[in-house]
């Protein structure tokens, strides 16, 4: 019975050794292209300042320059986007490409003689990059868009924002890993991939804050999981939630948030259990 009663300690032991060493691996090996990660401090703001010439422009045309714009004033809609471009460093994602490569090439047959799933590998090293990203990108960017652009980076409520920001990490990572699983069917994936992350990032409130597009659309949106990833963590940080006429509290918004992270998962195990078998190691 003693020893029935320490199995659990120790699996749960032995999976956070495995996080903590691919995690930090993954930083150590990235670190030493950190270059690579600094590009990306320019990308943000510049995109940002592309933001701020549209949304001045189309304010000026509708004379709305002290009203708003779908409930939102000019300074509201650049704060959403200066939120939402500083949540992106936090929770962007590439399990999709890295997987589908292992697919395509057959290495990932190596990983099928591992102790441990590749899902739960490539997590890990999502952590220890997310890491790196974290003063390499996320803190400059956050910096200069306080300081220099002005926006309010200041959360309504900090722990209700970690927990969002926290779900919607693992929500982008599971949507992307099951774009990766399509590679267990198609031979080139590049153009779905690339699709899906077109469509992804419209419907997550990456591209433009969800309550623009018209009723209908928004009803569809708010059953999707895609709003959790972005506009969600986005809105949490703001301290407010609507979408479709619906307003929400944000720990109500945050346990759809969870659910929606319980979904999906259940989702990538059903993919994986029918992509596996479809297999072949080509390639390797």
């Amino acid at each position: 019975m003693i020893g029935s009663e320490h199995k659990p300690k120790s699996i749960i032991l032995k999976q956070l050794n495995i996080l903590k060493a691919t995690a930090l691996a993954t930083y150590k090996d990235w670190a030493a292209y950190r270059s690579h990660l600094a590009v990306s401090i320019f990308v943000g703001p510049v995109t940002f300042l592309v933001q701020i010439f549209i949304w001045n422009a189309v304010y000026s045309a509708e004379n709305r320059l002290d009203s708003t714009l779908s409930g939102l004033t000019l300074n509201q809609m650049l704060a959403y986007f200066g939120i939402a471009t500083t949540i992106n460093y936090l929770i962007y994602d590439s399990a999709d490409w890295d997987l589908q490569t292992l697919i395509r090439t057959g290495n990932f047959i190596t990983f099928m003689l591992r102790p441990v799933s590749h899902c739960y590998f490539a997590f890990c090293e999502k952590i220890g990059h997310r890491l790196l990203a974290l003063w390499v990108e996320f803190i400059p960017v956050y910096l200069l868009f306080l300081f220099v652009f002005k926006i309010n980076l200041i959360p309504a409520n900090l722990v209700w924002t970690l927990i969002s920001i926290s779900l919607g990490f693992v929500l982008m990572f599971l949507i992307n890993y099951c774009i990766g699983i399509t590679g267990f069917w198609l031979t080139k994936t590049e153009g779905l991939r690339r699709a899906f992350l077109v469509l992804r990032d419209l419907c997550a409130g990456a591209l433009v804050p969800l309550t623009l597009f018209p009723d209908f659309i928004q009803k569809i949106l708010f059953f999707l999981p895609f709003q959790f990833v972005a506009y969600v963590p986005t809105r949490v940080f703001i301290g407010s939630y609507e979408l479709a006429g619906i307003s929400l509290s944000v720990p109500c918004v945050v346990g759809m948030q969870a659910v929606a992270v319980v979904v999906m998962f259940l989702v990538y195990k059903l993919l994986w259990y029918l992509g596996i078998k479809k297999f072949t190691g080509v390639g390797a």
